[in-house]
């Protein structure tokens, strides 16, 4: 199996900043996408960033309401995805989820796995 332990989430003001980390670890051959989603009560997960493998790190991309504030980034030999975020506003408020898509084998079929959560809360 595969976990994705998430961490960095919690409090912070208007304005803020604060940064998340996922690591994945387990039955790992290799990871490809890896990303991040949020979601609040009542509404749909939906998606924050995302990035690609990649020697150099991967391509990335944003939802709308993130670009220029987040940041995300990755470290292929920790298996790690990063969401850097700054000038946090009050409509950033979810719970953050981690994704990555992973390759148990030589078996080129992947596999999603999902974080457990992280909340965070941007207020005064």
């Amino acid at each position: 199996q595969v976990q994705l332990v998430e961490s960095g989430g919690g409090l912070v003001q208007p304005g803020g900043s604060l940064r998340l980390s996922c690591a994945a670890s387990g039955d790992i051959f290799s990871v490809n996408n890896m990303g991040w989603y949020r979601q609040t009560p009542g509404s749909q997960r939906e998606l924050v960033a995302t990035i690609t493998s990649g020697a150099t790190g991967g391509r990335t991309n944003y939802a709308d309401s993130v670009k220029g504030r987040f940041t995300i980034s990755r470290d292929n030999a920790k298996n790690t995805v990063y969401l850097q975020m700054n000038s946090l506003k009050p409509e950033d408020t979810a719970i953050y989820y981690c994704y990555a898509g992973v390759r148990r084998s030589w078996n080129p079929r992947e596999y999603d796995y999902w974080g457990q959560g992280t909340q965070v809360t941007v207020s005064s």
